[in-house]
């Protein structure tokens, strides 16, 4: 039997499209991802791009009101620029009308975790360790922070984001505050006892998110939570991710054993060229990212020109792992991952150019992998 299937949506936002409009395809897509029998809808936390989901808790409010059973969460709360109590009072508040049905997913923000160059120094140099495939699963070259282009940019979202002079804290810290606020027992640091309200008590479940074997991936596991483990991100890293969280696991009363959750790219059609075809503007959308333009508009593959050379070397690990075919193809592959990894769930992001072929896609691979349909939708 195959594991659970869950989604994880960005909202992005097609070339000639609006925010609008990919707020309410993110709407319309977790309604029949209920309808088709995925276990999770996640929503991504960006800022200043293309991409709709910017404002997380509000956008998971609004699915959860227009759904009834499917679990709603984050994926994931960047906590470099929100406080714990923010956090816990918004989810506690949203419990209250859901309750049992939120995944409070807790990240570090890229300021905190990613190690990027100044703009108009010399590229870090291209990894030497070549793109291996292991038991049927691609394992690329990593790909390093300070290949990015131009990091202006990200300079300017991190000063944006955050209040003049705040100062973000330390990621375990704050997860600490965050459990405590939850279940009760926050104390500042002269001692006094404050209550999130509403938050404490709130029925959510708390994951983190881990990209590599560092803080995220090992503090999971100490603390005995699950872990989502992004291979649609850093597939380089996601075995170390995956033993870092294995080995320093210590069972919680709500998980005696490691809980882990991987995710992919798919796009899945009725054949593999019209996969091919409409998954060939991916690239260009994660080069826009990593370009240090900020992530653009997804563009239409009907229209788009093919990316150079130079473009296709700076996103060729995410080109390589992404699972594009047939509903069969794009399964086995995905069940390869799973055997790969160990993986207890694994989580499904699909972007294309028009709506209805993302949801044909996440409707094709929910009928091959065998989810049991709620309703027909």
């Amino acid at each position: 039997m195959n594991v659970p299937l869950s989604i994880l949506d960005l909202s992005p936002i097609s070339a000639g499209s609006t925010p609008q409009q990919a707020i309410r395809n993110t709407i319309d897509l977790a309604r029949n991802a209920e309808a088709w029998g995925y276990r999770r809808y996640w929503v991504a936390e960006h800022h200043f791009v293309q991409i709709a989901s910017s404002a997380t808790t509000t956008l998971i409010a609004l699915i959860a009101a227009a759904t009834n059973t499917i679990r709603v969460g984050s994926a994931a709360v960047q906590l470099g620029h929100n406080t714990s109590a923010s956090v816990v009072e918004s989810f506690g508040t949203i419990d209250a009308l859901y309750p049992g049905r939120l995944d409070l997913g807790l990240g570090r923000s890229p300021h905190q975790s990613t190690q990027a160059r100044s703009a108009g120094s010399p590229p870090t140099p291209t990894p030497t360790r070549p793109t291996e495939v292991r038991d049927g699963v691609v394992i690329p070259a990593p790909f390093a922070p300070g290949q990015v282009l131009d990091t202006t940019r990200f300079a300017a979202v991190r000063t944006a984001l955050m209040l003049p002079g705040a100062q973000s804290i330390d990621f375990a810290q704050q997860v600490a505050e965050i459990r405590a606020l939850l279940n009760g027992t926050y104390k500042t640091a002269d001692g006094i006892a404050l209550h999130a309200v509403p938050g404490e008590g709130a029925d959510v479940e708390l994951w983190l998110f881990g990209s590599r074997s560092g803080v995220s991936a090992q503090l999971a596991g100490q603390l005995g939570l699950p872990l989502a483990a992004n291979y649609h991100v850093a597939p380089a890293t996601i075995l170390e991710t995956v033993t870092a969280y294995r080995e320093s696991f210590r069972p919680s009363d709500r998980y005696p054993e490691p809980y882990l959750m991987v995710s992919a790219n798919v796009v899945v059609a009725e054949d593999e060229p019209t996969a091919r075809h409409l998954a060939s503007t991916y690239g260009h959308w994660v080069y826009s990212g990593r370009s240090g333009a900020g992530t653009a508009q997804y563009l239409d593959p009907d229209t788009a020109s093919p990316l150079t050379d130079q473009q296709q070397h700076l996103v060729h690990d995410r080109l390589t792992t992404q699972f594009v075919g047939s509903p069969a193809d794009v399964a086995e592959r995905l069940t390869a991952l799973q055997q790969l990894t160990g993986a207890d769930e694994l989580v499904v992001t699909s972007v294309t150019h028009h709506h209805e072929d993302r949801l044909n896609s996440h409707r094709l691979l929910a009928r091959e992998w065998g989810l049991q349909q709620v309703r027909a939708a």
